[in-house]
């Protein structure tokens, strides 16, 4: 086969240059790109981003449309408060709902990893971390959290659980309810929203039996007996290892693995003259779920887990605990607007990390 090689391709008598073959531009991958020594004008085929890409003198730009940088993401709602006061049991909250797109983590309720994110450069997007549900003591079951946004992406709040005269709520993870059939011991209670978290328990209404919240791993559990149940399990993430989840106080380690959204736990009956039934109250699940109580103040979901409040039958519901946003993207990229947000940051592998704790930005930019 010969090669022809030239400096330069001219043409003749003014015409246009044809090909009768596609011109294909040299492939590269983004850590190759970003390796070679560029001059402007420059134009690749980026077998990461699948786009054409040239170089402008200073940083790579996709060739036509709108310029847009793709971004990973692992993000989770507040979770919902555990209900309170109620002397004949209480219903945990439900976690807050949990979305991802990243490597082939879960999504919330065991669904798919989410699709590629693309982000609008030079446009402003809003982040906002959600906040935990308020827990109560007046035989209501407190609020849902608040939605978590990522630009174009929303994980819903989790919601309340039922007490004696507020019934469960569904949310990202349902809260534990007084009613409901239940599989295999499991669910019963308010619903999750599809793609994000599973419901919560059920239980006994004619005893005010109530279950534990929903997880976004697993379904709260089933209130049969006077005893509280457990809040469902949270998901697993990889997006940070065990020390960097621990260095920026997000999500619960447990092992070697990282989980989010923990269903809170459910109070046992507390009779009107301050005993107990039951052997014991439900525990909050694997991802910052509070524990129940039976006579006393309920155990609030930890904050950045998005786990829901614990139950109580006779004083103040947990709180659920706040959410949190996890994002990265190429490091050759930056981003800006983040007055009003708490976050963190650190460079790994060729990619930017940002971890948002707390506050809002409607102002967020990439570039």
């Amino acid at each position: 086969m010969s090669i022809l090689k030239s400096n330069q391709i001219g043409t003749h008598d003014n015409n246009n240059v044809a090909m009768d073959n596609a011109l294909q531009f040299k492939s590269y991958t983004t850590t190759q790109r970003d390796a070679l020594t560029s001059v402007a004008g420059d134009t690749i085929y980026n077998t990461t981003t699948s786009k054409v890409e040239y170089y402008n003198g200073s940083t790579w730009q996709e060739a036509g449309g709108v310029q847009a940088i793709q971004i990973e993401y692992a993000i989770i709602a507040g979770g919902g408060a555990g209900a309170g006061g109620g002397n004949k049991g209480a219903g945990g909250g439900g976690a807050g709902g949990y979305r991802t797109n990243f490597s082939s983590n879960p999504s919330g309720a065991a669904s798919a990893t989410e699709p590629n994110l693309y982000l609008a450069l030079s446009s402003n997007y809003t982040f906002s971390i959600g906040a935990g549900g308020a827990g109560n003591n007046n035989n209501y079951g407190g609020s849902n959290g608040s939605q978590t946004i990522c630009g174009t992406i929303i994980a819903e709040g989790g919601g309340r659980g039922g007490a004696r005269s507020g019934g469960a709520l569904s949310g990202g993870c349902g809260g534990g309810s007084t009613n409901g059939t239940a599989s295999g011991g499991r669910g019963g209670g308010a619903d999750g929203t599809a793609g994000q978290g599973f419901a919560g328990g059920g239980g006994n209404s004619s005893n005010n039996r109530m279950g534990g919240g929903g997880g976004t791993g697993g379904l709260g559990y089933f209130m049969d007996t006077n005893a509280g149940e457990d809040g469902g399990e949270g998901t697993i993430s990889t997006m940070l290892t065990t020390t960097q989840a621990n260095s920026y106080s997000v999500g619960e380690v447990s092992g070697s693995d990282v989980y989010f959204g923990g269903g809170g736990g459910g109070g046992r009956q507390y009779n009107e003259n301050g005993s107990q039934n039951g052997s014991s109250d439900g525990d909050g699940g694997l991802g910052g779920g509070g524990n129940g109580a039976g006579g006393s103040n309920a155990q609030s979901g930890t904050v950045n887990t998005g786990g829901g409040g614990g139950a109580t039958a006779n004083q103040t519901g947990g709180s659920g605990g706040s959410g949190v946003i996890i994002i990265r993207f190429s490091a050759s990229h930056s981003i800006s607007g983040l007055t009003g947000l708490t976050s963190s940051t650190f460079t790994s592998g060729g990619y930017k990390y940002y971890v948002f704790t707390a506050g809002s930005s409607a102002t967020v930019q990439f570039s």
